[in-house]
């Protein structure tokens, strides 16, 4: 297992499979990338992702844009579930392809759990910050519990004036349909300031809220110290990505961009590695293996102790 300069273990690999998405949520950050049509196939991600196994990645999560517009996505679990040492393939979705037939097949294929993105059960505003109905949402949702993609988590982003009045909604619901849930504050990535200082909900208050009502509280350490707290039954994880010390201090993550760039953070664009070109140029794995650990050593803390002013990203406005 290799670490970075800082004594960070990388353990995690977040590969995003496509830039296709068949929504336009006005506040995904599309995990830091630039708009790129190009895609790896499946057994460049394979190839890729192997080179990270021999360096001690145990944990791989498919990312986007949206991984279910993928039709070779069920080839991918099958490939990275069957390397070895791995012990979790998870994915990220906005579940709205996601019937219950293709939830039992990715199953069978290999993925361990889904991360659902849903920043409201309520119709209207569902419909005001993704331009979609939420029915296929919900349906997904209710596919990916029967098919036991467990446990499902509801991934919330905050967004003030949105939906940062239906904590207690989404409780519910999570409750009912036996999922998880994710509160997590806006990221200032690829937006400006006015548009961040518009939409970003502080998550103390309703921190302290939930934490008044918990009867137990636990420390994810091996997650950037996230706190979950099970309230009547239901666990709520806060994520605190932003002007967060912790959040980079336990940064175990390397990223796969869809165009087959290594990224070293999520909050940057400075420090990218290309692998696929090199991997489609016939380079030796040796080459390969030290495009990887140098991406490994590149990496940073963004937020730093005594320097964790929140830097945005994308511009001033």
């Amino acid at each position: 297992m290799v670490a970075d300069k800082y004594g960070r273990q990388v353990t995690n690999l977040r590969v995003s499979l496509t830039q296709r998405c068949d929504l336009e949520c006005f506040y995904c950050h599309r995990e830091g990338q630039e708009r790129s049509s190009l895609e790896m196939t499946p057994e460049e991600i394979f190839r890729i992702a192997s080179i990270g196994v021999e360096y001690g990645i145990s944990k791989i999560k498919l990312t986007g844009g949206e991984p279910l517009l993928r039709g070779d996505l069920e080839d991918i679990v099958r490939l990275l579930s069957s390397l070895p040492n791995i012990v979790e393939v998870s994915m990220v979705t906005n579940a709205r392809q996601l019937n219950y037939e293709r939830a039992v097949e990715l199953k069978r294929s290999g993925l361990s759990r889904i991360n659902i993105n849903l920043p409201s059960v309520k119709e209207v505003t569902y419909r005001e910050i993704v331009g979609r109905d939420i029915g296929d949402a919900l349906r997904g949702v209710e596919s990916a519990v029967d098919a036991k993609l467990l446990p499902v988590k509801l991934n919330m982003v905050l967004l003030k004036g949105l939906n940062s009045d239906e904590v207690e909604d989404m409780m519910r619901y999570a409750k009912k349909v036996g999922a998880i849930l994710q509160l997590i504050e806006l990221e200032p990535i690829k937006r400006g300031s006015l548009f961040y200082n518009k939409y970003h909900h502080p998550l103390d208050q309703i921190e302290r809220e939930i934490s008044s009502k918990a009867s137990s509280v636990k420390v994810r350490y091996s997650m950037q110290m996230r706190k979950v707290y099970t309230v009547n039954g239901l666990e709520v994880e806060i994520v605190r990505p932003v002007e967060n010390p912790e959040f980079c201090k336990h940064c175990t993550k390397m990223r796969l961009t869809s165009d087959g760039k290594l990224k070293p953070c999520l909050m940057t664009q400075e420090n990218l590695l290309d692998i696929l070109s090199p991997m489609r140029r016939g380079e030796s794995i040796e080459v390969l293996r030290r495009i990887f650990m140098d991406a490994v050593y590149m990496r940073r803390p963004y937020y730093t102790y005594g320097k964790n002013q929140a830097r945005i990203i994308g511009g001033s406005s």
